[in-house]
């Protein structure tokens, strides 16, 4: 888990523009389930890639399914792209466009929350929001996950925080 975390605070350091989403995102909110990779909505200007690209240059970024392509951000390699998925030293990082059942990056980060790290605060897609995105992936382990996050989602409505 701490090298995810450290993928999360290199992107954090770099200003890159990101939620937190996925597996990740549902330990966040208090799920038990094991994640191990790092799932990200971001947006995909050159800016903000050339942001990415600084925060994971030196982890020998590679497209994961094609490693023998480096990750560049020749204007070829990047025209058009939707999703990112990189393999570093530190561990797989997916940058999506868009979130299934939520939208863009844009949508997404309506729907979030900051989240506490050790290294400091970072957009995290809220609990309802990601229950919605697991339903629509619609895979087994997703909805594994959803059933955790609505008996989590019925708890925090059973025994809201208490104000001082």
């Amino acid at each position: 888990m701490s090298n995810l975390l450290a993928l999360l605070e290199r992107l954090g350091k770099q200003e890159v523009e990101f939620v937190l989403v996925g597996g990740f995102a549902a330990v966040v909110h208090g799920s038990t389930m094991v994640t191990r990779d790092v799932d990200v909505c971001c947006r995909f200007t050159e800016e903000n890639l050339r942001k990415l690209h600084a925060a994971v240059a030196d982890l020998h970024p590679v497209h994961r399914m094609r490693p023998d392509l480096p990750f560049t951000l020749a204007p070829e390699a990047v025209a058009g792209l939707k999703n990112l998925y990189l393999l570093t030293d530190l561990g797989v990082l997916d940058c999506l466009g868009e979130v299934k059942g939520v939208g863009d990056f844009g949508e997404v980060s309506k729907h979030s929350i900051a989240g506490q790290f050790p290294f400091g605060k970072c957009l995290v897609i809220d609990l309802p929001t990601l229950i919605l995105a697991k339903e629509a992936m619609r895979r087994e382990k997703d909805l594994q996950a959803v059933r955790q996050l609505r008996a989590i989602q019925e708890h925090r409505q059973a025994n809201p925080p208490r104000k001082n």
